[in-house]
């Protein structure tokens, strides 16, 4: 103990838990008629939205929710799904956004495993939803989003209870409850199931505070800023710009689905500075017909994670006026961690030579301490020769608080002092980082991760299939596809489209190989399949 220990300890005065919530309550108090968020007829300022989160909390404490407990949400990009980011930890209870592709059977385990108590979902989703719901062995509630803006007709009522009714039950005056612990747990997220059930991954409100400040800092976001969501919101918490939005008191354009005549309107209309997206996004605008374009009247800035989009797409946007970053993150790292930062002096190489700079991973996020290229046998550093692979391994606060319920594989994760990504790599001379394959054989298909494995085993069930390996194939489109090769059983046969809908009846629909080819598989001679030569063969088909 030094001088500066005596007499100096932390109390309520000089130490107070981080929490992402504290920004829309400052927002709300600092800037309450600033417009907060723009949804085809819907316009709240900021204490509307504020207000409008502190009933909905109200409603479901009313409701039986209390610290600690799930609620599940199952939403598109509307006010919604960005309000119970804050409403459900304003009760002490954890946010569980929930991916809307995904399959019955994957979304009931995840109701089972978060023992969610209630489950706000969109209509449109009704018949997803109630064959879900056979095999949940929880009690839920139920609280359906009637989106008023869309035609519902032919959406099917799921629960008793809907949106905007439950919240007015809500008190406006309700004393909401911050953490005593920055520690404690905000957000379960769910990664893509890259062998047998997919993993919950837990969120703190500290990782949540620090990913939003240091997303704010390394992307030069300013306050005011006019953000079209286009990213996902159950996707790592919309990348944690739920919170980020909020402290910079910025005015957010809500985009239900992906449309590319919708994009460039709402980028002219309300003058778009920035948003996010899969490489599939920004293929989508850099390829859409001349009459859906509109000439941009100012830089719109972007940001792409994912496999990186082919050169011509990077050129494409920057001709059309847009800024695109490349990111790299992954669930268990609250979103990025990884930027390809633009030093000016690139500023004078060709374009070609631009391109594949920018298709880099990169250097760290300033919010994260360590993020190293490490040979996971020794745990030493690869050497910077930008040819050395080895594993990306992360350190810092915005490392994952664990996996929920499965000791095992969070201490696997995390041997030896680090967090070990799975993604193989190697690290330029000027320390900027390169994915060069991922060991877990993760296809990220217009920014989903896809396991292979899960497809390999699907196809294997076929009664005329002896051995399947799937590998990714570059796509123009999607950044990646699934690749099948099939090993038919001798004297069977069945045809590319047979396998394709035999898998349909068990995989979501972006799970689905796009190609399948019959072949004798590639072995070793211990009868391991050799998947680098399946990549080789993946990338020479049209």
């Amino acid at each position: 103990m030094t001088s500066y220990d005596k007499n100096l300890d932390k109390n309520e005065a000089n130490f107070v838990p981080l929490s992402p919530l504290t920004f829309l309550e400052r927002t709300k108090d600092i800037y309450p008629s600033y417009e907060a968020i723009i949804y085809e007829s819907r316009r709240y300022t900021w204490k509307d939205v504020y207000l409008r989160c502190i009933k909905f909390a109200s409603a479901l404490e009313k409701a039986g929710v209390k610290f600690g407990d799930t609620v599940s949400v199952m939403a598109f990009n509307t006010p919604e799904i960005f309000e119970a980011h804050y409403s459900i930890p304003m009760v002490g209870a954890v946010i569980n956004a929930i991916n809307t592709r995904l399959d019955p059977k994957t979304i009931s385990y995840i109701l089972n495993h978060s023992d969610a108590k209630v489950l706000i979902v969109d209509r449109q989703f009704h018949d997803v939803i109630e064959k879900a719901l056979k095999d949940v062995k929880n009690k839920i509630t139920i609280i359906d989003i009637e989106d008023k803006d869309v035609d519902g007709s032919k959406f099917k009522k799921i629960g008793d209870l809907e949106y905007e009714s439950f919240l007015n039950t809500g008190d406006a005056n309700y004393n909401w409850k911050k953490p005593k612990d920055e520690w404690q747990a905000i957000s379960l997220g769910y990664t893509s199931g890259t062998t047998g059930n997919p993993k919950g991954v837990v969120y703190h409100h500290r990782g949540s505070y620090l990913m939003a400040t240091g997303s704010a800092t390394a992307w030069n976001m300013p306050n005011k800023l006019n953000f079209l969501y286009t990213v996902p919101m159950f996707h790592c918490n919309g990348w944690c710009y739920p919170w980020t939005l909020a402290m910079l008191h910025a005015r957010i354009i809500c985009l239900r689905s992906i449309d590319v005549k919708k994009i460039f309107e709402l980028i002219d209309k309300y003058e778009v500075t920035h948003f996010g997206g899969a490489p599939i996004v920004l293929n989508m605008l850099a390829n859409a017909p001349k009459d859906q374009q509109k000439k941009l009247k100012r830089k719109v800035n972007v940001l792409t994670a994912g496999a990186p989009p082919p050169s011509i797409i990077f050129e494409k946007m920057n001709s059309l006026g847009f800024d695109v970053m490349h990111v790299y993150g992954l669930t268990e790292t609250y979103g990025h961690i990884l930027q390809c930062a633009w030093n000016d002096e690139w500023n004078v190489l060709e374009q070609d030579k631009k391109n594949e700079i920018k298709a880099r991973q990169g250097v760290r996020y300033p919010n994260t301490e360590e993020v190293v290229v490490m040979d996971p046998k020794t745990m030493n550093p690869v050497p910077k020769d930008g040819k050395t692979m080895g594993e990306i391994m992360i350190r810092g606060n915005v490392v994952m608080k664990g996996y929920y319920k499965d000791k095992e594989a969070t201490e696997r994760s995390m041997s030896g002092g680090w967090f070990h990504s799975g993604d193989l790599a190697v690290t330029n001379p000027d320390g900027y980082i390169k994915i060069q394959d991922r060991s877990k054989d993760i296809i990220i298909s217009g920014g989903e991760n896809i396991s292979s494995i899960e497809i390999e085993n699907t196809i294997a069930k076929h009664p005329s299939v002896s051995l399947a390996a799937v590998v990714s194939k570059p796509d123009e489109k999607w950044g990646e596809t699934p690749c099948a090769f099939v090993e038919l059983i001798k004297d069977k046969s069945v045809t590319e489209k047979e396998v394709i809908e035999f898998c349909r009846e068990t995989l979501a629909g972006f799970k689905l190989p796009k190609r399948v080819i019959f072949c004798e598989l590639p072995k070793t001679s211990t009868g391991k399949i050799q998947k680098f030569e399946l990549r080789k063969k993946a990338k020479e088909l049209n």
